[in-house]
């Protein structure tokens, strides 16, 4: 899968994801870092990348835009570090692809994964 990793998550997880087979690439790499979520939502969307953040509004943007796509990882965890979560990351990845490839919301924490199937409504 392609990744788009957000501005407030760091750069590390690009090692973690490229080990498991994923492509991921950091915003910062492609857009401008003060960029509405807007604009890295388009890019995600028309580059046929999954957005993972640790930001709620992109959420939030997918349910007023009743979008199909793009598909959104987001991260609920304090810690925020591959380190950390980075194992509970790539099994997520693993388990949901298609459901990402297809288009998801998909909020993860400690204890659990939820998922929205895109469009919201």
């Amino acid at each position: 899968m392609k990744i788009l990793i957000d501005v407030n998550l760091p750069a590390s997880w690009i090692p973690l994801l490229a080990d498991h087979g994923h492509d991921a690439i950091c915003w910062t790499e492609v857009g401008d870092p003060t960029a509405p979520d807007s604009e890295i939502m388009q890019w995600a969307r028309e580059n046929d990348h999954i957005v993972f953040t640790h930001d709620l509004d992109f959420g939030a943007l997918l349910a007023l835009s009743r979008q199909t796509g793009p598909s959104v990882l987001q991260i609920r965890t304090q810690n925020i570090v591959p380190d950390a979560v980075g194992s509970l990351i790539v099994t997520v990845l693993e388990q949901k692809q298609s459901d990402l490839m297809s288009g998801a919301l998909i909020s993860i924490d400690e204890a659990s994964s939820r998922i929205r199937i895109l469009p919201i409504k």
